[in-house]
């Protein structure tokens, strides 16, 4: 069985409003697991969670506005990616992107 967290552990924990945190779920922007009930997170799912908290309390962030955040960084992660194995088949292409 994987670690996790409850959603009520979490809400107390945080100091997070439980509507916050089922509209993360709710999104798609965290994933859970639910037994006998009680909706968990999984900790490796604890720094997306802690990450869109903070941009939503402590910056004001919307949860549209934390959607679009998130598809960003996909984004940018696979550009990254894309980067990385594009420098791997051409040395020549690696040292434009060393400057």
């Amino acid at each position: 069985m994987n670690e996790r967290i409850s959603r009520e552990e979490l809400v107390k924990i945080y100091n997070i409003e439980i509507t916050f945190f089922d509209s993360l779920e709710e999104s798609g922007l965290l994933k859970t697991e639910t037994d006998n009930g009680v909706k968990y997170l999984l900790y490796e799912e604890l720094p997306v969670f802690e990450r869109f908290a903070n941009w939503h309390y402590d910056l004001e962030v919307n949860l549209p506005g934390l959607e679009i955040i998130s598809e960003l960084l996909k984004k940018v992660e696979k550009l990254r990616e894309e980067n990385r194995r594009l420098s791997a088949r051409s040395p020549f292409f690696g040292e434009f992107l060393d400057d």
